[in-house]
């Protein structure tokens, strides 16, 4: 059975997706990396859901459902860096801001639902969202007051979900597709 992640994207990240005109566009890669300005996909597999979040003013958004097809660099990425000053992923240049120049990037091809900012996180489900370790333990976000997450510090990072909360997710991310 497939898993459910979760990761942040900042708001320089949807700025630039912004800027770059990417919004209703579905994006092809997103990039794990070795630190933590860029989070590591680690556990995610061929078939499992990533959720892509943006807090903005204290709402939480998905900005995008992605599904992993491979972790492996392909022909669509480009040749590897011969040097620093090389594009890291030049097949994939539409999409850097996704992380492409981040701390030991490495390309998450993904089968994604378009880009877009318009789909919050009800305030009366944000408590309901939990989220488990590979020892099974749970948490629930932090800092949620009247409905609004104040502080973001708890979804930073790449996590996995609870099968109720990737439900959760994916039914409302259905009802706007």
């Amino acid at each position: 059975m497939p898993d459910a992640f979760t990761v942040l994207w900042t708001h320089d990240t949807c700025r630039a997706l912004r800027k770059a005109g990417r919004v209703g566009e579905r994006p092809p890669v997103a990039y794990s990396g070795v630190h933590q300005s860029l989070p590591t996909w680690s556990g995610a597999r061929a078939g499992d859901q990533v959720y892509a979040l943006h807090v903005n003013r204290c709402e939480v958004f998905v900005v995008s459902r992605m599904r992993v097809i491979d972790t492996d660099r392909g022909d669509c990425c480009g040749p590897a860096q011969a040097t620093w000053q090389d594009p890291p992923f030049p097949g994939h240049d539409d999409w850097w801001m996704l992380g492409a120049g981040g701390c030991g990037a490495s390309a998450v091809h993904v089968d994604a639902t378009p880009v877009r900012f318009d789909t919050p996180i009800p305030g009366d489900l944000l408590p309901a969202l939990t989220w488990r370790n590979a020892r099974g333990k749970t948490r629930n976000l932090k800092y949620i007051v009247d409905g609004r997450l104040e502080r973001s510090v708890s979804l930073q990072g790449f996590y996995r979900l609870t099968s109720e909360s990737a439900d959760t997710l994916d039914g409302l991310v259905d009802s706007v597709q």
